[in-house]
């Protein structure tokens, strides 16, 4: 009898954790076409693309780890699009250069509810920004198939412990039911099994950089969703996705890096091509030793002429960063601050939005430092033509 109870017991909770497990898996959409480049053609590119837990060791490397030893027969090839502390904004600038330059992708796996909640992102940049990434990337090829992911924090489990949904969450499906992709809701698996007592946050996963008790369970549900659709048959073909009308028209799919060189009427704005600090404050790979537009001197100005209907900068700042004073074409001047919460201790990668839902055509950006003794280092220009 206490066999039968233990096994009924067993059963039980077998049964819950797959119902826990699969609510936190939601499959708006399914992987047909990479399991077709897995399973038939043996051959797959398959990306990463995110911010600092993207880029760490752990769960990124042992979905490589799985796959190949799944699939020996398989060519694959890896490409890590992880930059730490980037999050959606940024993501959808830098696309063109960091994903689709590499060559085709086949799966996307995209992440940036961590950092779009550290770095302040608001909402409305949020949805044009990951939209813009998704319709970039599905016009680029229109059979990669995405699979979209929101990672935990401690700001998104007060969230879920107020009876609300993290704005990040929500963007990331919202997109993905809009687009018919998979999402990984691990926020919520997280705060879920942890308000269950399975484990804790400050002893068990430590950090939003999750430790490697952290990075297994991230591994374990992207290994889940992996294992359920790879376990059908293969399609004879691959199917290339339609896309649907853009939720926000206003979306970033045509956003992209523009080269500083192409700046005019630079008034004590100079070109370091392999900037590089002078103190020992630390550095960012990607924003260090490259090209840099830098303002060293009091009431440095520059333009930048362009098209289409949104402008920013790619900065890095650093403990001398200051604010500075912009327009766009003859409309008011207005002011950003370039400092960042961490820029006393890191020359960080920072991105900003001068001017968003502009008229369609050319316009041109008039950008001014401060006589403040702080130092403005422009790394690229943003522009969705």
């Amino acid at each position: 009898m206490i066999r039968k109870i233990a096994g009924l017991i067993f059963s039980i909770s077998v049964a819950v954790s797959a119902m826990a497990q699969e609510k936190f898996i939601i499959k708006y959409g399914r992987l047909d076409n990479i399991r077709y480049h897995v399973k038939t053609a043996k051959k797959a590119t398959i990306t990463f693309m995110g911010g600092s837990i993207t880029n760490m060791e752990g769960w990124r490397g042992k979905v490589c780890d799985y796959l190949t030893a799944t699939y020996p027969g398989t060519d694959f090839r890896f490409i890590n699009a992880g930059i730490p502390s980037l999050g959606s904004l940024p993501h959808a600038f830098r696309f063109e250069q960091d994903v689709l330059s590499k060559g085709k992708t086949d799966l996307l796996f995209l992440e940036a509810a961590v950092n779009d909640r550290v770095n302040g992102t608001n909402e409305v940049t949020q949805r044009r920004a990951m939209e813009g990434i998704i319709r970039h990337a599905l016009k680029a090829n229109p059979q990669v198939n995405i699979v979209l992911m929101a990672f935990a924090d401690e700001d998104k489990m007060a969230d879920y412990h107020a009876g609300k949904v993290p704005v990040e969450v929500q963007v990331h499906e919202d997109l993905a039911k809009k687009y018919q992709l998979p999402f990984i809701n691990l926020a919520k698996e997280i705060t879920t099994r942890i308000d269950a007592g399975e484990f804790t946050w400050k002893d068990d996963f430590k950090d939003l950089h999750p430790s490697p008790f952290g990075q297994q369970l991230y591994f374990n549900a992207i290994k889940r969703l992996l294992e359920e659709d790879f376990n059908a048959p293969s399609p004879k073909r691959l199917v290339s996705l339609k896309l649907p009308p853009a939720a926000d028209p206003l979306n970033y799919e045509n956003g992209a890096y523009a080269d500083i060189h192409d700046a005019l009427n630079r008034k004590r704005f100079d070109i370091n091509e392999s900037w590089e600090p002078s103190d020992k404050v630390g550095t960012r790979e990607g924003f260090v030793k490259v090209p840099m537009l830098v303002s060293g001197n009091a009431e440095a100005s520059v333009e930048y002429p362009f098209s289409g209907r949104t402008i920013g900068i790619g900065i890095v700042s650093g403990p001398d960063a200051g604010v500075i004073s912009y327009r766009i074409d003859d409309g008011e001047v207005q002011q950003k601050d370039l400092r960042t919460q961490w820029s006393k201790s890191l020359y960080l990668p920072w991105y900003l939005i001068l001017g968003d839902d502009l008229k369609p055509g050319k316009h041109t950006l008039h950008l001014q430092k401060r006589d403040d003794g702080s130092v403005c280092r422009i790394v690229y220009f943003l522009v969705n033509p």
